[in-house]
């Protein structure tokens, strides 16, 4: 089974893409104005507005996502990460330049949460999409964190099991072909997908949102000073598209320090794409954050 909070494998990148286009107008001519509804709301199936109040159940959700990976990525904290376990309420707006604005609450759990643990708590965004564009602006603040020497000790121990790796790691892809991961590695995905965070977050529009699917490749560099530093191979799953993005990515992190990514993804729709690179930190000025 593949990792919790992650996605079944993908179908792979040869398949036919689906005509995302077709639902950015039904979405906006269903927004268009204001648009209001708690996150179980819904009618019958004879009723005329099931389709909007669905359209609208899945913008709430695609702003809790990137608000999620917006917030794992500032946290920087491995042992702090969060999952979206239900959105409450929210409420979207569309301008005359249709960008869409969602202010919404919803629930988190602990990405690697334990049977029987306590979700986390609740979190408030606000979530500024433009128009289709990458990197929604995002604002937003939760409750009920993690007691700040636990996680401070948790972040330490795997600190410690990452600059105890052998290098070079003989490592072919996490999870294996089973959806296995491997204990000792364990702490190399927690750090990869913290990492990652970044990279979704910025790619996430209005009607594509990523999954982390597997680590192809690791390299861990020694460095002259205690940072973890190493390059990683992710393979991001790409829905509604379903097709899966290869990303290189450099991560240099230390426990109560910003981490610090930089990526490059191989988009498979045009060789254009294909040759872009965007870097990021934690300390880049972001619009609408107050974490």
């Amino acid at each position: 089974m593949p990792p919790r909070g992650q996605p079944p494998p993908a179908s792979g990148p040869g398949g036919p893409r689906p005509a995302v286009l077709l639902l950015a107008p039904l979405l906006l001519l269903a927004l268009q104005g204001v648009a209001a509804a708690p996150a179980g709301a819904g009618g019958t199936e004879d009723s005329p507005g099931l389709q909007d109040a669905e359209l609208q159940r899945g913008l709430l959700q695609q702003a809790a996502r990137a608000a999620l990976h917006f917030f794992n990525f500032r946290a920087g904290s491995p042992s702090a990460l969060r999952v979206l376990a239900a959105v409450l309420e929210g409420r979207a707006t569309v301008n005359p330049k249709k960008e869409c604005q969602v202010d919404l609450v919803f629930t988190t759990d602990h990405y690697n949460r334990e049977d029987g643990e306590e979700r986390l708590g609740k979190c408030s965004a606000r979530v500024f999409f433009r128009n289709q564009k990458p990197r929604p602006a995002v604002n937003v603040t939760c409750t009920r964190l993690i007691e700040k020497n636990k996680r401070q000790q948790e972040d330490y121990l795997l600190y410690t099991h990452m600059k105890q790796l052998k290098t070079p790691l003989d490592v072919v892809s996490i999870p294996d072909s089973h959806g296995h991961i491997d204990p000792s590695l364990r702490p190399i995905w927690d750090l990869a997908f913290l990492g990652s965070s970044y990279v979704m977050w910025e790619k996430t529009t209005q009607f594509l949102h990523y999954y982390m699917a597997q680590i192809s490749s690791v390299n861990q560099w020694k460095t002259n000073d205690d940072a973890v530093d190493f390059d990683y191979t992710v393979l991001l799953h790409e829905f509604s598209t379903q097709e899966i993005i290869p990303c290189r990515i450099h991560l240099v992190w230390y426990p109560g320090k910003p981490l610090k990514v930089k990526y490059h993804c191989q988009e498979l729709q045009t060789p254009e794409e294909a040759s872009g690179t965007e870097e990021g930190s934690a300390v880049a000025p972001t619009e609408l954050n107050n974490f």
